[in-house]
């Protein structure tokens, strides 16, 4: 697994399997599925993905945390092809 440190930036994008797991500087995205299947394949996605959840929540409890994320802030522009 190449190196992904959780809310670090807005660019690293890991894969796992099936999942693709995109960092970001207030969340990690998640999106996809995975089988685990029962062999050397589904053993290796299943470290990493015990890796990086292991990591991101090392990360979470290592912080002061909000009890909640506000909401992101939405802005209306003009439609710039009108």
């Amino acid at each position: 697994m190449s190196k992904f440190i959780p809310y670090q930036n807005e660019s690293a994008v890991l894969h796992i399997g099936g999942l693709t797991i995109e960092n970001r500087l207030d969340r990690i995205t998640i999106a996809g599925d995975i089988d685990l299947t029962a062999d050397q394949a589904g053993l290796a996605d299943a470290r990493a993905l015990h890796q990086l959840l292991g990591d991101v929540v090392a990360t979470l409890a290592a912080r002061q945390l909000p009890k909640e994320l506000p909401p992101p802030a939405i802005t209306t522009v003009s439609n710039p092809f009108a």
